[in-house]
């Protein structure tokens, strides 16, 4: 494979459509990881056995240990509709116990969600992506102003690739809206967590997802008690440099 420049892939790939970003992608990479956990994932799911092969489509989930009950069933009804292999990614035990026995069940209503985000989310991703060339995310420009807004379809991750193993990320999503991911889902009949029945929109870990209320942005259903400009909990970290301005 010839090196990538994510530059020269915007440029190239930025007016076409998700599925056309993705064969673009497998075209470049010869496999594609995806990040699952919500609608949007499955849609790009649902598109990348439409232009890779199937076992050259891998799929990974992050279990938190706190999901909702109707999340690991819909990771299940995910599996059995596509009949994949979903690669469940779970956290350190002995990183859990510690930061349980030290601060409670809850610490981050009252230091902030990152530090409990960094142990079951953040380094299971980390210990995912280590050695991958690229990986797929669900990331749309309008999930969240703050720091969403300037996300292009290709970039360098630079939070968990380095100079000497670079990896890229691909967001096909990325000028899509809610509507356009309800569309799809509506139109090809793609499976859906049972949650977003009840108002959920952003669906993360029980305790730090509630429901929206009409005319809300969807992230304020996540880390509520929390400033409203940041919502990031560290997959996307670059979201929250100066990079995430540049594909570069």
């Amino acid at each position: 494979m010839t090196a990538f420049d994510p530059n020269r892939f915007v440029l190239e790939h930025d007016q076409e459509t998700p599925k056309e970003i993705l064969h673009a992608a497998y075209r470049a990479f010869g496999e594609l990881t995806i990040s699952f956990s919500g609608a949007e994932d499955v849609v790009l799911i649902d598109l990348a056995l439409k232009v890779a092969p199937k076992e050259d489509v891998r799929v990974f989930s992050l279990d938190t240990g706190r999901l909702h009950a109707e999340t690991y069933a819909f990771i299940e009804r995910v599996r059995d509709h596509y009949a994949i292999a979903i690669d469940v990614r779970v956290p350190d035990t002995e990183d859990i116990q510690a930061l349980v026995h030290e601060k409670g069940l809850f610490s981050f209503y009252r230091d902030g969600h990152q530090e409990c985000c960094g142990i079951r989310k953040v380094a299971p991703l980390r210990r995912r992506l280590a050695g991958l060339p690229v990986w797929v995310s669900g990331q749309r420009r309008d999930q969240s102003p703050g720091t969403r807004s300037s996300l292009q379809i290709a970039e360098r991750d630079s939070a968990f690739g380095s100079e000497q193993a670079p990896l890229f990320k691909i967001n096909p999503l990325a000028r899509w809206t809610s509507d356009d991911v309800w569309t799809y889902i509506r139109m090809f009949d793609v499976p859906y967590n049972a949650l977003h029945e009840r108002g959920y929109v952003s669906i993360g870990c029980e305790p730090c997802t509630r429901p929206t209320l009409p005319g809300q942005h969807e992230r304020e259903g996540r880390w509520w008690w929390e400033d409203q400009g940041g919502k990031e909990c560290g997959l996307h970290a670059v979201n929250l440099t100066p990079q995430a301005s540049s594909s570069a």
